[in-house]
């Protein structure tokens, strides 16, 4: 897969615990900067202080291979408490899009997060442009970093639900 392809990662997982007792956690930036090995920590822009369509957070991110950075991403959907999204940088054209949908189900909650690459330039486009004959291993790294990581989300999120 090439990262002109939008490549995604996603994963759903069965919450014992009614949408209104998910959503303050997903929509919650700080908690997923304490579960994420890379997101260091993240802080609202401006006068914001929780979510809404169009609010900024500013976060720094640690990778082993990448060094420090940090970006800056927006709120694209806001919508409690089914849909809680953002796009990092340029919202024409993000590095990424990160999304968490949550759907009433089986007495409880389905909660899905799934995450995509580009279209826009990002640190990893970098790395491609210097070794293009490995975009392929490049981006299924990536991507298995990044399922990693969802798949630690949604299991955090899990546990603080059901333990509430």
């Amino acid at each position: 897969m090439k990262y002109a392809d939008g490549p995604t990662a996603e994963a759903t997982v069965h919450v014992a615990a009614p949408p209104q007792r998910v959503w303050p956690l997903v929509s919650d930036i700080h908690l997923i900067a304490t579960i994420s090995p890379e997101l260091q920590e993240v802080s609202w822009l401006g006068d914001a202080q929780g979510p809404a369509v169009g609010r900024a957070f500013r976060g720094r991110n640690r990778h082993p291979q990448a060094g420090e950075w940090t970006t800056t991403s927006r709120v694209v959907a806001c919508d409690p408490p089914r849909v809680f999204a953002w796009d990092v940088e340029d919202p024409a054209s993000p590095t990424a899009s990160w999304h968490f949908e949550l759907t009433p189900r089986e007495g409880g909650t389905e909660l899905r997060q799934w995450a995509r690459m580009g279209p826009g330039p990002s640190n990893l486009t970098g790395i491609i442009a210097a070794m293009p004959e490995k975009e392929e291993r490049i981006v299924a790294a990536r991507l298995r970093e990044w399922q990693a990581g969802i798949d630690a989300n949604l299991a955090a999120i899990k546990e603080l639900a059901e333990r509430a």
